[in-house]
């Protein structure tokens, strides 16, 4: 154990503190009762959100999953189906949230890392056969959960399939700042080919708490609504909102940080023997590697990580393999790789 040290921990981006300043800012923060609508601070991190993604208004939620969730149930009626890629986040780690709350359909579509096949989706899109669910959304992701980009060329050729069906697309855009900085773009150009976005504070960003969804004026005003019945209206949520608007002013451009640091530690982790680092999805803050050794114990290696002052979560089962995910953040400097380098070769050294 390390108790009284620092921990490096990579397990998630989620794990990221509110900085100095974000602190600073929650204890002074302007508030009001936002159920009222009468928070300056949360106002101005709703109008700051909507301006940054080219959206007439923005809405404060506590949760990823809760803005994915309330906008798919504000897109869409009861007994309606959706389409979404199948390895998508808000039909892959969502606990089925979308037939519970919003009475949906969900019909998904074989993609490669958030990428379908536009003839694959036309294909899928129901027509007014009484026996058939209308087709209420579409749903898409980028950056994907697979630590990859969506090309924005496939983002606007699946926005043009929508727009010619008169479907609403939802972008689940959690990461859409890594992608926006991956791609070396404004992530305004990403969102304008969704109908609404919803973005986390909580992850590269560092807020402690929250997340926005932005769309049309008309839609976060039925948002709000929903919001209410979903238990998601806070009351002084100013204090929370400072937090959100340090982010999007003070964190996005470092989020490059986070990706060099990434990219350096897949490269080192690339010369360890029986290291296989998935190299096709290295775009952001995230590196995914498969570990081929006969005998290889991951209770173990993750146990002696843990002991050396390292967290990571355990394998997780991807298709029939298994495969670690490493996440880089505002609380892992570039030593921080050195020194779980320096482990993992004492590791090799000593185990394989």
């Amino acid at each position: 154990m390390n108790d009284g040290r620092e921990w490096i921990d990579l397990r998630s981006d989620t794990v990221t503190e509110p900085t100095d300043e974000m602190r600073h800012a929650m204890a002074s923060a302007r508030v009001g009762d936002d159920v009222y609508e009468d928070d300056p601070t949360v106002k101005e991190l709703e109008n700051l959100s909507a301006r940054i993604l080219a959206k007439e208004a923005g809405l404060f939620v506590p949760s990823g999953v809760f803005g994915n969730q309330l906008c798919v149930c504000t897109h869409t009626q009861r007994g309606q189906e959706i389409l979404i890629p199948e390895s998508n986040h808000l039909f892959f780690h969502e606990t089925g949230a979308v037939a519970v709350i919003s009475g949906v359909q969900t019909r998904t579509i074989p993609d490669d890392r958030g990428t379908i096949n536009p003839k694959r989706l036309q294909q899928c899109i129901r027509d007014d056969d009484i026996h058939n669910p209308p087709t209420g959304l579409i749903c898409m992701e980028n950056a994907h959960s697979s630590g990859a980009v969506v090309p924005l060329d496939h983002m606007e050729e699946i926005w043009n399939i929508a727009q010619k069906h008169r479907i609403p697309v939802h972008l689940d855009g959690a990461r859409i700042f890594n992608a926006a900085v991956a791609m070396g773009i404004s992530a305004s150009e990403i969102s304008r080919f969704s109908d609404t976005t919803m973005f986390c504070l909580s992850k590269g960003l560092c807020a402690p708490i929250g997340s926005m969804i932005v769309g049309s004026e008309q839609f976060i005003q039925r948002a709000r609504r929903n919001r209410k019945m979903m238990g998601g209206a806070l009351r002084q949520v100013g204090v929370l909102a400072a937090a959100g608007l340090i982010g999007l002013k003070k964190m996005i451009d470092r989020l490059k940080e986070d990706h060099q640091n990434a990219f350096d530690l897949a490269h080192e982790l690339n010369q360890l023997n029986g290291v296989h680092v998935q190299n096709g999805r290295l775009d952001i803050n995230m590196v995914f590697c498969r570990i081929n050794i006969p005998g290889f114990s991951p209770n173990a290696f993750v146990q002696y990580l843990f002991e050396h002052g390292i967290k990571i979560n355990g394998p997780m089962l991807i298709g029939t393999e298994t495969e670690y995910r490493f996440v880089t953040h505002n609380g892992i400097r570039s030593q921080d790789i050195d020194t779980v380098i320096t482990v993992f070769r004492k590791y090799w050294n000593r185990y394989v």
